[in-house]
């Protein structure tokens, strides 16, 4: 199956070369929004796998991400980003955006930066991952603020722990890998971390 995907951005050219991009590798663009709250009812209404939101568009993209996050959980958000500004990517972060996208990266890698939020990793630029790793040191003992981690998101994490692949974990749990991959992304946002790996660390800490 395709994975489904809505583009959010209010600028016209960069929106129709990032759904062409998508549907020339395979993706099913679902939807497309130029404006925060257009992107959030989209979401809400198509339940894509992915969420591609402008961080700049009018009704903001970072209040955009949180509202999908919280109220469309198998949805995976990732940003459209001139910023260079890394405390705003981690403001995108702690809203539960699992990656980011520079504004300008040839369009040929954003469907594999997109297939790659979708398996639970985190793509962030260097310089983020550096802040990433400054929070998680700071947060080793379990998850962040109030956020805490669903029983099933704690047996997910049990999973990957013990060694077990995307696919053998929703083998086990008799759930669909999309719905694996989002437990993980889930999972590293609630704990701040950037990498399975570091989930792993958190864990194996408690």
């Amino acid at each position: 199956m395709k994975p489904s995907v809505i583009v959010a951005d209010d600028h016209v050219p960069t929106r129709r070369a990032l759904v062409e991009a998508l549907q020339d590798d395979g993706f099913d663009v679902a939807g497309e929004a130029a404006t925060g709250p257009s992107a959030v009812d989209a979401a809400r209404d198509l339940v894509p796998d992915l969420a591609l939101l402008d961080v700049a568009m009018p009704g903001s993209g970072l209040i955009a991400a949180g509202d999908i996050v919280r109220t469309c959980p198998g949805t995976t958000v990732m940003m459209l980003t001139v910023s260079r500004d890394d405390r705003d990517m981690v403001q995108a972060l702690r809203a539960g955006a699992a990656g980011f996208i520079q504004k300008g990266v040839d369009l040929r890698q954003v469907p594999s930066l997109c297939r790659a939020v979708l398996a639970g990793e985190a793509v962030l630029p260097r310089s983020v991952l550096s802040l990433v790793a400054q929070e998680f040191g700071r947060n080793r003992a379990g998850p962040v603020g109030n956020e805490r981690l669903s029983d099933r998101e704690w047996e997910v994490l049990d999973l990957l722990a013990s060694g077990r692949s995307t696919e053998e974990i929703a083998a086990q749990l008799f759930v669909a890998k999309v719905t694996v991959r989002s437990h993980v992304a889930a999972i590293l946002r609630k704990l701040r971390v950037s990498s399975r790996e570091q989930a792993i660390a958190v864990f194996h800490d408690r």
